[in-house]
């Protein structure tokens, strides 16, 4: 489970965030590619989802990361 107090600070304020335990997998940013994007080696969300499309590719993204480093605030 991600970790709000590891999460990175590129992430944009809102419920949504990647936290320091991302390994730069891409996943997310292919899965959630309006949401999610790759700096470097560690991905980091770019914008809040704001429709529920969003929020389905984004819930997709975190229920796919192999490290767990996706959090919503749930």
């Amino acid at each position: 489970m991600a970790d709000k107090t590891q999460a990175l600070p590129a992430n944009v304020p809102g419920k949504w965030y990647v936290d320091a335990n991302c390994i730069g997998c891409g996943l997310c940013a292919s899965t959630a590619e309006k949401n999610f994007v790759m700096e470097g080696d560690k991905a980091y969300v770019m914008k809040q989802p704001s429709n529920s499309a969003e929020e389905a590719d984004s819930r997709s993204a975190l229920d796919s990361c192999p490290v767990q480093a996706i959090g919503d605030d749930r």
